[in-house]
């Protein structure tokens, strides 16, 4: 197993839409995110504190879904060494260009087919004057519309086996498994996985259509409760379509929101950050059958379309 940290974070990850235009006025409008670039069918979109050229790449696609998600390496030895842990496994597909403003990206599948890609070397983002912080410790300007969300937060991936799918980023990558869901048939239902002092940077549960490649939802980071609580407000003004929260869940304990953007891939806004994961051994937290049918944290039932939507879409899901 790889050194926890030879991954140093969750970076961007590639979004796909059958609406675009509407897809990108909801990134930019509703979520405040802005524009960096584009290059063919796809445009590049920064949260206000990401020091790389991208959190999204927003892509013209026939149907809703995750494209590949990029992982940045802590050094170029650490990204060597991954990448021989990679091919070891017989998942890697090979080395790629990387998006622009990246490096050399290595990229690979999960058992469940999902894309990922892992690099080092990058270009770290110079605002322009308009963009321009006025405290320097900050990526850009705080854009002051929508929900202004600061960050990319995790990525929930629907998986046909989430334990397969756990083991590879924890055994392969170096996660650390902080939470999971366990059945009273000893199966897991749900893996909450880490390369950071977060408490979670890649979730995956399970598909109960059994279908391959899905994603659950994409995570976006505000700084307070407060911001969420405002981010519903918005969405009802703006007639984004509110799933369910604001809430807090009893898994990590973060404080959500949950939206659809217009392509019909599911966003989540979250206040993750103030709980931290600083143990090296931390011991994973199992949670039961019958601790999760007790609802969310504060008793909201989980909302059955949860159990259900996932992109893209299948047929009688």
């Amino acid at each position: 197993m790889p050194p926890l940290h030879h991954v140093a974070h969750l970076a961007h990850v590639e979004l796909r839409t059958p609406a675009f235009d509407r897809s990108l006025d909801f990134f930019t409008r509703y979520l405040g995110l802005s524009v960096n670039g584009e290059a063919g069918d796809s445009v590049f979109l920064r949260a206000w504190d990401d020091y790389e050229q991208a959190t999204v790449k927003l892509t013209r696609h026939a149907t809703s879904g995750v494209g590949r998600t990029c992982l940045r390496a802590a050094t170029p030895e650490a990204l060597g060494k991954l990448v021989g842990a990679l091919e070891a496994t017989g998942r890697g597909l090979g080395w790629t260009d990387g998006d622009p403003g990246y490096g050399p990206t290595y990229a690979f599948t999960d058992p469940d087919g999902h894309e990922f890609g892992l690099y080092y070397e990058t270009e770290w983002y110079r605002p322009p004057e308009a963009l321009r912080p006025a405290l320097k410790n900050q990526a850009g300007a705080y854009p002051g519309h929508g929900v202004s969300v600061r960050r990319l937060d995790h990525v929930n991936y629907l998986g046909v086996d989430v334990e397969a799918n756990r083991d590879f980023h924890r055994d392969t990558l170096g996660a650390l498994v902080t939470e999971q869901i366990v059945l009273d048939d000893a199966s897991v239902d749900g893996s909450w996985t880490t390369y950071t002092s977060k408490g979670y940077d890649v979730v995956y549960t399970r598909d109960r259509t059994g279908t391959p490649g899905r994603l659950h939802h994409l995570a976006f980071a505000t700084d307070s409760r407060e911001d969420i609580l405002r981010a519903a407000d918005i969405a009802l003004e703006q007639g984004v379509h509110i799933e369910t929260g604001p809430h807090k869940h009893a898994i990590q304990q973060t404080f959500f929101l949950y939206v659809y953007e217009p392509g019909g891939n599911r966003v989540e806004l979250c206040n993750a950050g103030a709980r931290l994961v600083l143990a090296p051994d931390w011991r994973t937290v199992d949670w039961t059958e019958a601790e999760r049918a007790k609802g969310q944290a504060w008793g909201l039932r989980t909302i059955p379309s949860f159990h259900t939507h996932g992109t893209p879409p299948v047929a009688g899901a």
